[in-house]
């Protein structure tokens, strides 16, 4: 029993020594688009551009994120008035219920903008010498 208790507390000691001196490192990078010096488009209204692609409806793409609903409608009004063309179109509730969907311009900056990150993220994999210096 005392052999047991020996090998227990020398493996704790050596979770705990590891988890004190380890360290995650990674590096993380997110793309945003400014317009003006302020942020446009990143990281939220492309999942949110996504969400409604996926969902038809703001509300429910809101939702998923966890969002209200108003700050998602800014998010989108945003994105209508100070881009060159809207991003989303809505329809009012009737019988069959409103919805909303990307107009081409949204489904182009999407696609454009994850093609972006990839390639972004592509190169930060492939150069992670710094985080050896740390």
């Amino acid at each position: 029993m005392i052999l047991i208790n020996s090998i227990s507390d020398s493996i704790f000691s050596f979770f705990l020594h590891y988890l004190t001196f380890m360290k995650n490192k990674e590096i993380r990078l997110r793309c945003w688009i400014d317009i003006d010096g302020e942020k446009f488009f990143g990281p939220g209204p492309a999942q949110l551009l996504e969400l409604i692609r996926e969902e038809g409806s703001i509300a429910q793409a809101a939702k998923q994120m966890g969002m209200s609903y108003k700050k998602a409608w800014d998010i989108i009004d945003d994105l209508n008035t100070r881009g060159k063309k809207p991003f989303v179109v809505s329809r009012k509730g009737g019988e069959k219920g409103g919805g909303a969907e990307l107009t081409e311009t949204g489904k182009m900056v999407l696609l454009k903008y994850r093609s972006l990150t990839h390639k972004l993220n592509s190169i930060v994999e492939k150069d992670t010498e710094i985080l050896k210096l740390l």
